[in-house]
């Protein structure tokens, strides 16, 4: 025999936990917007932090190319006037060939700074890991949206591009 609480409802039915009222799709649509919101703005601080890293390199390549440029000027006119009267007077040179000389010298210089801020600044690439990053979330979001399941790419593999899932 059953008994009956207060509310006319049975023993078994009052011991249920109440179940929670299902989510409308306006609910819902504001959670996946929220989310995706969510998702962008991480993957822009990804793309900021390594592209911040990328620009310094650029900015010291930039720099070194900027002191290249002093000095050729600098090394120009002060150096290479004082060399060039320097190796006239002393051997004996005449002043055309002295002054080539020096203009020589300065600018293979000039080219070795120029070389090596160049070197800084060809390091200088994309984001890899904010465009792999981004790639994944959109093929996520895509296979959220058609119900299959998502392939997850694992880095370093033997055969170079294994996944999981089907």
């Amino acid at each position: 025999m059953t008994t009956l609480d207060g509310r006319g409802a049975t023993a078994a039915s009052a011991t249920k936990a109440p179940t929670a009222p299902e989510r409308t799709i306006g609910q819902l649509v504001a959670d996946a917007t929220k989310d995706v919101s969510e998702l962008v703005r991480y993957e822009v601080a990804l793309a900021k932090a390594e592209i911040t890293a990328d620009v310094k390199n650029g900015a010291l390549g930039g720099g070194l190319f900027a002191v290249a440029g002093v000095f050729g000027l600098v090394a120009f006119v002060f150096l290479g006037i004082t060399l060039a009267y320097a190796l006239h007077e002393g051997a004996g040179w005449p002043m055309w060939l002295s002054f080539l000389v020096v203009a020589v010298l300065l600018l293979l210089v000039a080219g070795g700074l120029a070389a090596v801020g160049f070197g800084r600044v060809k390091k200088v690439g994309p984001p890899r890991r904010t465009i792999r990053s981004t790639k994944e979330t959109i093929a996520a979001v895509k296979s959220a949206a058609s119900g299959k399941p998502v392939a997850k790419t694992i880095p370093g593999s033997s055969a170079g591009r294994a996944s999981i899932g089907s």
